[in-house]
């Protein structure tokens, strides 16, 4: 059975605290989740802002090639005709082909918060939903509240879907509005509903019980045909259904589902890692099938077991959903997990090798470092210890000052080097001593290394190690830092803690120009 898979990220997705799409955004996401088979793409309320509506002006002009687009609306405003009122029209000037119309199923909340009379209610959703289907659109009926309004008032629940059901929609979208309803009270309802309206059934889910992905797949395994919901599950409070567990569960975890053509699902860790970056987010690491922890390994007996056999610890192959599988290390690692960490240096095969390296991790984690977002650091801790690292520069002192002139802060940064045998002292300023080193150091480097031209730095935190230290406390310094094709993290740790982030600067761009010989090698060998 096909599943349609209706997107709202970017209404109600945009509703979440600290998500902004600009037009561009929103553009862009709409036309990825196009490729991937999406059956419904909602790009807001053209009513709303400007932006909302020359988002459906420039998809008008180019339309999507699968998804259908929708624009969102609520019924029509009390003692006025469809016709003239100005939501419906923005709504029929979009020139979107499906209208998305939200109209209240609590008798409460058409009393209490829309203050009209449950009649008036009804002949609202009524007249509104046969206007825009006589204006030759389709109309999806979101029936905002629906299970609190069903459990406080079902007969009157009942009458307003089937007012939408009769006047032309399409489907009828069961909401829990407020993300408080529970698996089985929604498969309960979703049947009963069900059996009572002869129309399709959808659902909405919100995720303040934590519990909207569950609540999708108990109302879909209850005979709704649609669902709802944001890519990450970005919305208002506690966010909304997420889209990425809701297909990969409905297409990987049951047997008689379709969803995205049969196609899209691979993709789902590249689209979730696309809209985040469009929003200006970091990963959720720990997010299932698609976050970067999502197959992380740390344990030494995992790493063991997933070695021999991948499903000992994997519900999924990671690649289903386009993620990989990563091995961490850390003071709980085990020889195997090393192993892992070495393969890609090929340097596995030395058993005394891998214990000296675990050796050192233990040491180094004892004394605040961490491993498990710094995957370039290890890499070349296993090359300082298999005796293969070769410095490409040597530091012979570095100063950072900060004073302020007219009341700003200035920072300068001094760096000297050793390069190719010839010292190199660089000056820079920047917006902090970090910042500052960085420019400093390129400086000194960048005739010699080109590539580095190609490196930014991306991310860089810090994390006080022993407080009970106070300002005389280790600090860690993890920094991220990518080129066109790849992003690699590095640590330090120091009491001091400008020379705990010079630490991650050196390894990041050590691991840079280290990977850079490695693809020039690599690069000699296939020519040969």
């Amino acid at each position: 059975m096909h599943i349609q898979i209706y997107d709202t990220t970017l209404r109600d997705g945009a509703q979440g605290e600290g998500v902004n799409f600009s037009l561009e955004d929103k553009l862009l996401i709409a036309r990825r989740l196009d490729e991937l088979g999406f059956d419904f793409v909602e790009g807001g309320y053209p009513l709303s802002n400007p932006k909302d509506a020359e988002f459906f002006q420039r998809l008008a002009e180019k339309p999507l090639s699968h998804s259908l687009v929708c624009a969102f609306g609520m019924t029509r405003r009390r003692g006025m005709e469809p016709a003239d009122d100005p939501g419906m029209q923005s709504l029929l000037k979009s020139q979107a082909p499906v209208l998305t119309i939200v109209g209240k199923t609590s008798d409460f909340h058409a009393t209490e918060v829309l203050g009209v009379s449950l009649e008036e209610n009804v002949e609202m959703i009524r007249d509104t939903v046969a206007y825009l289907c006589g204006e030759g659109r389709e109309v999806i009926y979101d029936a905002e509240h629906f299970f609190d309004g069903w459990k406080a008032n079902p007969e009157y629940a009942l009458q307003t879907i089937r007012v939408a059901a009769e006047a032309g929609a399409s489907m009828v979208v069961m909401c829990d509005t407020n993300g408080g309803t529970l698996p089985e009270e929604i498969a309960a309802i979703t049947k009963d509903a069900g059996a009572k309206l002869d129309k399709p059934l959808g659902i909405h889910t919100h995720n303040d019980c934590e519990l909207a992905v569950a609540n999708s797949l108990a109302s879909i395994d209850a005979g709704a045909v649609h669902v709802q919901g944001t890519i990450n599950g970005f919305g208002e409070r506690c966010g909304n259904a997420d889209l990425v567990s809701v297909v990969a569960n409905l297409a990987l975890k049951k047997q008689d589902y379709q969803v995205l053509g049969g196609t899209g699902v691979e993709h789902l860790t590249e689209l979730s890692r696309y809209v985040y970056e469009i929003a200006n987010m970091h990963f959720r690491g720990s997010q299932p099938f698609v976050g970067p922890s999502a197959f992380a390994h740390k344990g030494g007996m995992h790493v063991h077991a997933v070695a021999k056999v991948a499903t000992s610890y994997e519900h999924i192959n990671p690649t289903a959903v386009g993620n990989e599988r990563r091995i961490l290390v850390s003071e709980l690692s085990g020889r195997s997990n090393i192993i892992a960490m070495a393969t890609k240096l090929n340097l596995q095969g030395d058993k005394s090798l891998m214990d000296r390296v675990l050796k050192q991790v233990v040491d180094l984690e004892n004394r605040g470092y961490q491993f498990e977002a710094a995957g370039a650091s290890f890499d070349l801790l296993v090359k300082r210890t298999a005796g293969e690292y070769r410095p490409h520069f040597e530091l012979v002192q570095y100063h950072t000052s900060v004073v302020s002139r007219g009341g700003e802060p200035v920072t300068e940064a001094t760096v000297k080097l050793i390069v190719d045998d010839r010292l190199r002292h660089e000056v820079a300023e920047g917006d902090g001593p970090v910042n500052a080193l960085d420019a400093a150091l390129r400086k000194a480097l960048n005739g010699h290394f080109p590539s580095l031209n190609e490196m930014h730095l991306v991310d860089y935190k810090v994390r006080v190690i022993n407080s009970d230290a106070a300002t005389a406390a280790s600090v860690r310094v993890v920094i991220e830092s990518k080129d066109d094709g790849d992003v690699w993290g590095t640590v330090g740790v120091h009491e001091n803690v400008i020379e705990a982030s010079w630490q991650a600067l050196v390894d990041s761009v050590e691991y840079k120009l280290c990977k850079e010989e490695r693809s020039e090698v690599g690069g000699q060998r296939s020519e040969s």
